[in-house]
């Protein structure tokens, strides 16, 4: 019996500010990735430099649309304006992706 490949997971990453000026975009981007992913999303915000609400709210909505599909949606790099914001909503441990902070900025 052969063994089963593992499918890498599909990743995005978001190199922008996710902001309310360019919302619409983002989700659309995120949103189509997600559907196009097999089991699973990588979102890479490492490059993200600033992020508000509205960017808050896309990423709750992928992480819901993920788990409505059976998908997982994971953030796998956090900009330090992401880890600031999750903190500040104190979302971190409800989005359960680990935050990595690079040696440069401990």
């Amino acid at each position: 019996m052969p063994a089963r490949k593992k499918k890498s997971p599909a990743r995005i990453a978001i190199g922008e500010d996710m902001s309310i000026y360019n919302a619409a975009a983002h989700k659309q981007q995120l949103l189509d990735a997600l559907a196009g992913a097999a089991d699973r999303l990588e979102i890479d915000l490492s490059a993200v430099a600033e992020i508000d609400t509205a960017g808050f709210q896309l990423l709750m909505l992928v992480k819901r649309e993920a788990r409505c599909l059976g998908k997982q949606a994971q953030i796998v790099a956090h900009s330090e304006a992401v880890r600031e914001l999750l903190d500040f909503y104190n979302m971190a441990a409800e989005f359960g992706d680990p935050l990595l902070i690079p040696a440069h900025q401990a």
